[in-house]
C-alpha cells in the first residue's frame, strides 16, 4: 500500500509540534488542553499504550484488508474523524477541510453542533455521508429543527452527547479568556499577529462563528450575550424521556456518544440505539474518570453482540487504532490528531493525517499477521 504523505511529518506529535507553532495560544491551548490538571487526558493515551500486541510470523500471509462495515456502509478503514467545536477557531475552514479529506478517502466524519460549519455545507461536501452530533437543545422547537436539516441534507447517523451536563473546568481556556470570538486582551491580540498565517487565512476566511446555529440567534451579539445565549439554548443533560422522542424523529441509526457507565450501557440497548461511542471527552470534562480502554475492556465482552461499540479518546497514531480493534472495538474516532493535521499543514491537513494514520495501521496488522480488522482481537496479549 503507497499513500501520498509529506514526510517531514510522518506522526501525530510532529504534526501537534508544527500545529503549536503555527496558531496562537489561546487556539491551541483549547485544541491541547483538558480538564482540571488535564490528569485523564494523559491517562487516555498511556492506558492504550499499555496494550501488547502478539504477531504471528510464520503463519500465511494474504493481503491486509482495512475495510470495515458499520451501519450497512463499508469504510476504507477503521477509524474516523470525531466531532470538535470552534474548528474554525482552531484553523480557519477546518471543518470543511476534514470533511472533504474524509469523502475522499471513504471513512466518517462528525460533525459538531458548536463547529464553524453547517450542517447544509457539510452534508454537500461529503454527499450525506457525514455523521451529525447532537448537542441536545433546551427548546424542543429548536431540537426539532436541528434534526429535520440533518435528515434533509441527508444525514443518515445521529450522534447524541451525553457526556456534557456541565461545561469541564478548563483552566487553560479560563486563563486566555476564550469564547466566540476569542476575547482580545493584550496577550491575544500579541499571539495573533505574531501567528500571520493563522491571522491572513482568518481575514480571509471571516470571522467564526456557530454556523449550524446561526440561524436561531439574535444578531450582533456581544461576547456576553452570546455566552447568556449558548446557556439557554442548550440544555446537556440527557436522560431516557428526552431521547425517546429524538428516536420517534430520526429514521436513521443514533449512537450515544460519552458513555462510561454500565447503566448508561443497559439504557442504550434498552432504548435499541445502534451504537455506542466510549468517551470521556478527549479527558475534557471528569479528571477523576477512568480512561476510555479501561472501558472498553470491561464492555466490550458483556455488549459485544448486543450493540456496537466504538471508542475515542487518546488515540495517537495506527498503533493505537489497532490496539483499541484489538480490545473488541468495532470503530475508532479521532479528534485532536485530525485537528492538529489541519492547524500543521491547513488544506493539506486532512489527507496527511488520514494517510499516515492508514499506513501506520497496514504496517502494524501486516507486522503481526493479521489480514483482516476483525481479526485483531486474536493477536491480543492476554
Amino acid at each position: 500500500m503507497k499513500l501520498n504523505y509529506i514526510p517531514k511529518y510522518p506522526s501525530v506529535d510532529d504534526l501537534r509540534k508544527k500545529a503549536k507553532k503555527r496558531i496562537p495560544n489561546f487556539a491551541f491551548e483549547y485544541l491541547d488542553g483538558g480538564c482540571n490538571e488535564d490528569v485523564n487526558i494523559k491517562k487516555n493515551t498511556d492506558d492504550i499504550r499499555k496494550v501488547e500486541l502478539v504477531p504471528n510470523y510464520l503463519k500465511p500471509r494474504k493481503e491486509v484488508d482495512m475495510k470495515t462495515e458499520l451501519f450497512g456502509h463499508v469504510y476504507d478503514a477503521p477509524f474516523g474523524i470525531s466531532p470538535v467545536g470552534l474548528q474554525g477557531l482552531m484553523w480557519p475552514g477546518a471543518p470543511e477541510i476534514l470533511a472533504k479529506a474524509a469523502k475522499a478517502a471513504n471513512i466518517p466524519f462528525v460533525l459538531s453542533t458548536v463547529t464553524t460549519a453547517s450542517i447544509e455545507t457539510t452534508m454537500e461536501i461529503t454527499e450525506g455521508k457525514a455523521w451529525f452530533q447532537l448537542y441536545h437543545p433546551a427548546k424542543e422547537p429548536v431540537r426539532d429543527s436541528v434534526l429535520n436539516r440533518a435528515q434533509d441534507a441527508g444525514c443518515e447517523v445521529l450522534v447524541l452527547l451525553c457526556d456534557v451536563p456541565v461545561f469541564g473546568w478548563r483552566p487553560r481556556d479560563i486563563r486566555f479568556g476564550l469564547a466566540m470570538p476569542p476575547r482580545m486582551t493584550l496577550n491575544n491580540i500579541i499571539q495573533i499577529m505574531t501567528h500571520p498565517n493563522w491571522a491572513l487565512s482568518t481575514l480571509f476566511h471571516g470571522q467564526p462563528a456557530f454556523e449550524t446555529m446561526k440561524q436561531y440567534m439574535p444578531k450582533n451579539l456581544n461576547m456576553k450575550q452570546l455566552g447568556k445565549f449558548m446557556n439557554d439554548t442548550f440544555n446537556g443533560v440527557l436522560n431516557e424521556e428526552k431521547i425517546k422522542p429524538i428516536r420517534d424523529i430520526w429514521k436513521g441509526k443514533i449512537v450515544l456518544k460519552g458513555v462510561s457507565s454500565k447503566a448508561d450501557m443497559d439504557m442504550s440497548v434498552k432504548l435499541g440505539l445502534d451504537g455506542v461511542i466510549l468517551s470521556n471527552h478527549g479527558g475534557r470534562q471528569l479528571d477523576a474518570a477512568q480512561s476510555s480502554i479501561a472501558t472498553l475492556k470491561e464492555f466490550a465482552p458483556l455488549y459485544k453482540d448486543k450493540i456496537k461499540i466504538m471508542m475515542d479518546s487518546g488515540l495517537r497514531g495506527g498503533p493505537d487504532i489497532a490496539r483499541t480493534l484489538a480490545e473488541g472495538a468495532d470503530f475508532t474516532f479521532m479528534g485532536r490528531a485530525f485537528m492538529y493535521g489541519a492547524a500543521a499543514l491547513g488544506k493539506k491537513g486532512g489527507d496527511h493525517t488520514i494517510n499516515i494514520l492508514k499506513t501506520q495501521l497496514w504496517q502494524v496488522m501486516n507486522q503481526i499477521g493479521c489480514d483482516k480488522v476483525a481479526d485483531l482481537p486474536q493477536y491480543l496479549k492476554k
